[in-house]
C-alpha cells in the first residue's frame, strides 16, 4: 500500500466555521476571567476574614437563631467601672490606613445610581467580559450560536449571587451577605439577557432570510418560549416593579426561572453541563435555610400607630449586632409572608441591658406592617381591659401581645469592626435606627461591660438620627438613654454624644430625657456632621469640658489642671492616627450622601485620620 503522506490543510481562510467546537472555548474563558475575579476577591478579604475569625464575629447566623439552655440567669446587666479609664491612643498599623484611604474614593455614588463606583467597576468589567467573549473571532451574523454559548456560561453566576446561603458569602466573611452581592446578580442576569437576545435575533433573521419557519419546529419553538420567558423575569425585575409590586415580583421571578430552565432545557442539549451548578447553589440555600429556621415565642408591644417592637425570647446565639432576620409573625392568617427585619439590640453576652431577647423594629409602610401593628393595638386594648376588670386599675400601655413567629438568618452583618476605631458615627434615617442602635449596643457592651477584652480602641461615638418628627423619639428612647447613662457613668472610658435632627415642627414635647442628647429641628449635612467628629476641639472646648466634669465630682475648678486637660485631649484626639469608622443605615438618599462624604474625607485626610472605614444597610429593594 502506497503512502500519500499527510492529507492537505485546509487554508484558514476556506475553512468553515465550526461553532460547536470554538465556542465551548469562549464559554470557558469567560469562566475563568469571572472566577479569577472571584478568587482575588476572596484573596483580597482574607485578613479580614482572619481577623473575625480571632474576634469571634465570623461566621454568627451560620446554623440559625438558637438558644443555650444553661445560660439562664446570667445575663444580668453590669454596671460599668465608675474609674476614669481612657484607653491609650494607639496608631492604625499603615498598611490598613493606605488600603482603607485607597478603597475610600471607590464610595462614590451619583444621584439615581444603585451602585457606587466601586460597583460600577465591576459591573462593566463583568459585561466587558461579556462582550469580548461574544465578538471575538466570531462569525455572528452568519452563525450567532456564539451568544447562545455564552448566555448558558453565566448561569453559575447568576445563581451563585442569588442565593441567601452561597459559598461566597462564606468566603468572603463578615459583611458580604447576600445583600450586598445582589447587585452582580441583577447586571448578570442583564448580561444573560443581551447574549440571548443577540442569540434569538440573529437567528430569527437568518431564518427570514432563508425563508425557514421561525416556529413549528421544537428547536425553534422551545428557543422562542425560553426568550419570551426571560423577558419576563427581566421586565419584572426593573428596579419600579420590585419597589411597588414586590410580591408580584417574587411570585413571577421563582414560577419564571423554573419555566426558563426547563423550555431551555429543551431548546439545547448544550445546556445541561451549565444547569448543574446552578441546582448545586440552589440545593445548598435550601438546606442552609432548613438548618436556619426555627420557631419561638415573641411579643409585640406597639409604640404607637407607627412602629411595633417585636421581642422574640430566648435567642442568645446565632447572631450579632448589625445583622437581619427574615420573620413571619404568625397572626390574623398570615403565615407565608417573611420579611426582612434588622436586629436592633446585642447579643446577650455583650450587651449591657441584660437582656436575651431578639428586638426587631417594624415601621408602618405597607399592607403587613399595617396589619401588624392594627392586630397589637387591637390585642394590648383587649388584653389591658381584661387586666382592668381584674385589677380593677388601669394596665400600663406597654401591655405586650404573644405571638409566635418563625426565624430564617440570622443574615449579613456589619462589614467593618467598629472596636478598630477611636472614634465612631453611627447614622440613620428613620427606621434605619434599629441597624445604628444594634451596632451602638456592641460596642459600648464590648468596651464597658467585657473590658475591651478585643482590644477595642473606640473611644468617642456620635450617634446620629434623622427623623420626621418628634414623636419617633419614643420608638428606641428607653436603649438610648439607658445606653448614654452607661457611658456617663464609665468616668470617661467612653463619650458617647446623640444627635437627633428632626425634620417637621410637631409635637415638641415628646423629646425623653437622654444625657448629652441634642434635639435640632433641620436636615443635617452628613459632612459637616462628619467633619464635626473629626475636627480637634479647641482649648476652649477641652476647658470647660474638663471645668464642667470637675464640678460635676465637687472639685474646686484649677486652670492649671485644665490647660493640662485641654493638651492631653488634643494629643489623643483622633486626628493623630486612630481611625474613624462609619455606618450608616436608612433610605437612598442618606446613604448616598454618607458615601460621598467619606469618599471625599479619605480623599482629602485618610492617611491623617489613621484610615476611615464605611458600612452601610440600604432600606431599599
Amino acid at each position: 500500500m502506497s503512502d500519500f503522506g499527510a492529507p492537505p490543510v485546509i487554508p484558514i481562510q476556506f475553512q468553515q466555521y465550526n461553532s460547536y467546537i470554538e465556542d465551548p472555548k469562549w464559554q470557558n474563558r469567560f469562566s475563568a476571567i469571572w472566577a479569577t475575579a472571584v478568587g482575588v476577591a476572596i484573596l483580597a478579604s482574607l485578613p479580614r476574614l482572619w481577623h473575625s475569625i480571632r474576634n469571634g464575629s465570623a461566621y454568627k447566623g451560620l446554623l440559625g437563631v438558637r438558644e443555650h439552655f444553661d445560660v439562664h440567669g446570667k445575663y444580668d446587666a453590669v454596671a460599668p467601672s465608675p474609674e476614669r479609664v481612657v484607653p491609650t491612643h494607639r496608631r492604625r498599623r499603615g498598611f490598613l490606613v493606605l488600603a482603607e484611604t485607597a478603597l475610600s474614593a471607590l464610595r462614590w455614588t451619583l444621584p439615581g445610581l444603585e451602585l457606587d463606583f466601586g460597583q460600577m467597576l465591576v459591573v462593566v468589567g463583568y459585561l466587558v467580559s461579556v462582550l469580548v467573549c461574544l465578538t471575538m473571532h466570531s462569525q455572528l451574523i452568519s452563525n450567532p450560536n456564539r451568544g447562545g454559548f455564552l448566555a448558558l456560561a453565566q448561569f453559575p453566576v447568576v445563581f451563585l449571587f442569588a442565593t441567601k446561603n452561597n459559598v461566597l458569602s462564606i468566603l468572603l466573611g463578615p459583611g458580604a451577605g447576600w445583600e450586598k452581592l445582589n447587585y452582580v446578580h441583577r447586571w448578570s442576569g442583564r448580561g444573560l439577557f443581551i447574549c440571548a437576545l443577540v442569540h434569538g435575533a440573529l437567528w430569527i433573521r437568518n431564518h427570514l432570510q432563508y425563508g425557514l419557519p421561525i416556529l413549528g419546529q421544537q428547536k425553534e419553538t422551545s428557543g422562542v418560549a425560553a426568550f419570551g420567558v426571560l423577558c419576563v423575569l427581566v421586565l419584572s425585575s426593573l428596579r419600579p416593579v420590585r419597589r411597588l409590586f414586590y410580591q408580584f415580583f417574587f411570585i413571577v421571578h421563582v414560577l419564571a426561572f423554573v419555566a426558563f430552565y426547563i423550555t431551555i432545557c429543551y431548546h439545547t442539549i448544550y445546556a445541561a453541563p451549565w444547569i448543574i451548578p446552578p441546582l448545586a447553589f440552589y440545593g445548598l440555600d435550601m438546606l442552609m435555610r432548613m438548618l436556619r429556621y426555627s420557631i419561638k415565642d415573641a411579643t409585640l408591644v406597639p409604640i404607637d400607630n407607627t412602629m411595633t417592637l417585636i421581642h422574640v425570647h430566648d435567642c442568645d446565639a446565632g447572631w450579632q449586632a448589625g445583622q437581619h432576620v427574615r420573620l413571619r409573625v404568625f397572626f390574623n392568617g398570615r403565615l407565608f409572608e417573611a420579611h426582612p427585619l434588622s436586629i436592633a439590640n446585642a447579643s446577650p453576652s455583650t450587651s449591657i441591658l441584660g437582656s436575651r431577647s431578639l428586638t426587631f423594629a417594624a415601621r408602618v409602610r405597607g399592607d403587613w406592617t399595617r396589619a401588624l401593628n392594627n392586630y397589637a393595638r387591637e390585642e394590648q386594648e383587649r388584653l389591658s381591659l381584661g387586666n382592668e376588670k381584674q385589677l380593677d386599675s388601669k394596665t400600663s400601655p406597654s401591655t405586650s401581645v404573644p405571638v409566635q413567629v418563625m426565624l430564617d438568618g440570622a443574615y449579613g452583618g456589619c462589614s467593618i469592626d467598629l472596636g478598630d476605631y477611636e472614634s465612631v458615627m453611627l447614622i440613620a434615617g428613620g427606621a434605619g435606627a434599629t441597624v445604628t442602635l444594634g451596632l451602638l449596643d456592641d460596642i459600648v457592651g464590648r468596651c464597658l461591660r467585657l473590658g475591651r477584652t478585643r482590644g477595642e480602641r473606640t473611644r468617642r461615638i456620635e450617634f446620629v438620627w434623622c427623623i420626621r418628627s418628634f414623636g419617633c423619639l419614643a420608638w428606641f428612647s428607653d436603649t438610648l438613654r439607658e445606653l448614654a447613662l452607661a457611658c456617663e457613668r464609665s468616668g470617661g472610658a467612653l463619650d458617647l454624644h446623640v444627635s437627633v435632627y428632626v425634620t417637621c415642627l410637631c409635637n415638641p414635647e415628646a423629646v425623653p430625657d437622654v444625657p448629652n442628647c441634642d434635639v435640632s429641628v433641620f436636615r443635617p449635612s452628613v459632612g459637616r456632621v462628619l467633619r464635626a467628629l473629626v475636627r480637634a476641639p479647641t482649648d476652649g472646648e477641652l476647658a470647660r469640658k474638663a471645668s464642667a466634669d470637675k464640678s460635676d465630682a465637687g472639685e474646686s475648678d484649677d486652670v492649671e489642671d485644665a490647660r493640662d486637660y485641654s493638651l492631653a485631649g488634643k494629643l489623643n484626639w483622633v486626628g493623630l492616627g486612630g481611625g474613624v469608622g462609619v455606618c450608616a443605615s436608612g433610605p437612598e438618599g442618606l446613604i448616598r450622601e454618607t458615601q460621598n462624604a467619606v469618599a471625599r474625607l479619605g480623599a482629602a485626610e485618610g492617611v491623617q485620620l489613621g484610615g476611615i472605614g464605611l458600612h452601610t444597610e440600604l432600606f431599599a429593594l
